[in-house]
């Protein structure tokens, strides 16, 4: 075993819950992923103005899906945006973490032309080798998975607004013409997102939950709005996925206000629709709180850190064992 947080073990669940999450985290992770499969389920909290559309176009992404009145448009909040800005937020926190803990990094890493292949963030999030020729080594798959996240009420007047913005002259103080507008979801929206991990140690578990509760900026223009707070509501332990975010969306319909009550009772049901339900457990309130009071007492300290990069090391060293004998 290389790394190890215990904080699974300092928490004394022998059975339950916390036993059942330490039976799907691995001792190190591995190049060939099995199903070990850890679903954290989250309601996403637009407490700012935050523009959720494509690079092409200005309008928000909408999407329609079923409701419990017939289809309804909800705003689609996509996978690659959430997933883009948790990955960049532990890569900040890995710089931040290594600097307080006076550790040299021996190579420099950051999105997206440069990954070192060699650090917790690129095990997690995955990463391509871009060396040429026979420098080449294999490329990291990634065991964190997004899914579009859904808008809990449907579109209308009270989840949109559009503002215009205009350049102001600093001689005369005169916007002119207006440049353009902008279309963004209003505060108070709130979103049913699911991040799965797959194969993963329970150091990952921690990094995961820690960046998921630090990341405050989603969307385009995050510079001047896209404050999001990630409220996690439920945590289940399975051999495969067992609930979908569509799913969790319509599920939670006509809750104003979801609470970790309700989004365990919806796992509870839909843990019992999954392929092997004795392999899946939900945590309960208490023991999803106690984890997660747990995590936010964990000081990412230099030991610590110096253990996961030896994780990942020692991954690559997998990983270059495979790719020798696939060159046999």
């Amino acid at each position: 075993m290389i790394d190890r947080f215990n904080v699974l073990q300092e928490l004394n669940g022998k059975n339950g819950g916390h036993a059942a999450l330490r039976q799907v985290l691995l001792p190190e992770p591995l190049p060939l992923v099995g199903r070990e499969t850890i679903q954290i389920v989250l309601i996403r909290e637009v407490q700012d103005y935050t523009i959720l559309r494509t690079e092409e176009t200005r309008e928000l992404n909408t999407v329609w899906t079923q409701g419990t009145k017939g289809e309804v448009e909800r705003v689609a909040f996509l996978g690659p945006k959430q997933k883009a800005a948790e990955s960049r937020q532990l890569e900040g926190l890995l710089r931040t973490w290594n600097a307080e803990a006076k550790r040299t990094v021996e190579k420099e890493c950051y999105l997206k032309s440069q990954l070192c292949l060699e650090c917790p963030r690129c095990l997690l999030f995955g990463a391509t080798d871009v060396s040429k020729g026979s420098e080449k080594g294999a490329n990291i798959k990634h065991r964190i998975v997004y899914g579009t996240a859904f808008s809990l009420l449907p579109v209308d007047p009270a989840l949109r607004e559009t503002h215009t913005f205009n350049g102001v002259d600093e001689a005369t103080q005169r916007t002119g013409q207006t440049l353009g507008d902008r279309e963004s979801v209003r505060p108070g929206t709130l979103f049913a997102s699911v991040v799965a991990l797959r194969g993963v140690t329970e150091t990952e578990l921690v990094l995961t939950l820690k960046t998921i509760l630090s990341c405050t900026r989603y969307g385009a223009e995050s510079r001047i709005g896209g404050f999001v707070r990630n409220h996690a509501l439920g945590i289940v332990a399975a051999h495969e996925e067992v609930i979908s975010p569509l799913e969790l969306t319509v599920a939670l319909a006509g809750t104003v206000t979801p609470s970790a009550s309700d989004v365990i009772e919806k796992l509870d049901d839909y843990k019992n629709q999954c392929a092997t339900p004795a392999a899946a457990h939900v945590l309960t309130k208490q023991e999803l709180d106690a984890l997660l009071e747990a995590v936010q007492k964990v000081s990412v300290s230099k030991e610590l850190l110096d253990a996961a990069y030896v994780t990942a090391k020692a991954f690559r060293k997998k990983q270059d064992g495979y790719l020798k004998k696939s060159k046999e």
